[in-house]
This record gives structure tokens, C-alpha cells and sequence, in this order.
């Protein structure tokens, strides 16, 4: 259902972002089936990384299952503090396994993305010069970026 009504109104956007609970319930199992492609952000902390491989496998069963051709945009390190070793091994475990498939933008951990929500408010229209609205600007031109290069590859 939720893809038949994304179907709907697809021509108005370029992109349709659905954000989902980080649990492979049955919503988001519904988003996963209505989507082109998944963006993983991911804790560079223990049980996170083990979700990751725990997420791929769905992915995959849903490609096989579904012949449904999801793509995976990458890996999006989040909630990044480069002071913690775990982090640093974290992250760098991560990009030795999926390589490119990892995002060079990382969200670090900052106050004012945690704190943005509770006004109601994006961290661009709460605090647009932080570093984290500073790092998801950079994502965006990073998945654009991306995706142009697709394009070129293509043609």
C-alpha cells in the first residue's frame, strides 16, 4: 500500500525520504519494499555494527524475495565521536568490509542535533551553523554527488 500511494505523488519529488525506527519490524519492512534505496546510518558501537550485517541480510532477501531492486546508497557513520578508540575501530572496520559503500561524510555527536527535536525543529532551521547541520549539508551534496556520477557511468 505504502508504495502504490508513494507511486502517486513520485513525479512531484526528486527525493522521498522515509525515516524509520531502527528495528526490522513491519514498518519498516514496508518502507524498505516502497523504496529505491536505503541510506544505513549506523553507531560505530558494538551492537550496531552486529545489526548491520543483521540489515544486509534483509536487504538481500527482500532483492530475492520481492525481485525488488533496492539499492543500498551506503553506510552513514552517525552519532561519530573520533575521541572514543571504539569509534575509530568501529568506523574503520566498517569502511575495511564495505569500502566506498561507506559515506566520507560522518555526523559527529553534537548537542544541538539532539537538542533541535525538542523545539521542533530541523537542525538546519534550529542551529544551521553546527557541525551537525554543517555534516548533513555535506551528506546531501555527498549523495548528489554520488548520484550524478551514477548518471554519467550510465549514459
Amino acid at each position: 500500500i505504502l508504495r502504490q500511494r508513494l507511486q502517486k505523488v513520485r513525479e512531484r519529488y526528486d527525493y522521498i525520504l522515509i525515516d524509520c525506527p531502527p528495528a526490522l519490524d513491519l514498518l519498516t519492512l514496508n518502507a524498505l519494499l516502497a523504496a529505491d534505496s536505503v541510506l544505513i546510518p549506523i553507531q560505530c558501537e558494538f551492537f550496531a555494527l552486529e545489526g548491520v550485517s543483521e540489515l544486509m541480510d534483509t536487504i538481500e532477501r527482500i532483492r530475492e524475495s520481492f525481485s525488488h531492486p533496492l539499492k543500498t546508497e551506503g553506510i552513514l557513520l552517525t552519532m561519530f565521536d573520533d575521541r572514543t578508540n571504539l569509534t575509530r575501530q568501529g568506523a574503520a572496520d566498517l569502511r575495511e568490509f564495505f569500502g566506498d559503500g561507506v559515506f566520507r561524510t560522518v555526523i559527529p555527536r553534537n548537542v544541538r542535533l539532539a537538542e533541535a527535536p525538542s523545539h521542533g525543529k530541523s537542525i538546519l532551521s534550529y542551529d544551521p551553523g553546527s557541525r551537525g547541520a554543517e555534516a548533513y549539508i555535506q551528506l546531501a551534496k555527498e549523495v548528489l554527488t554520488n548520484e550524478q556520477t551514477r548518471h554519467a557511468q550510465g549514459a
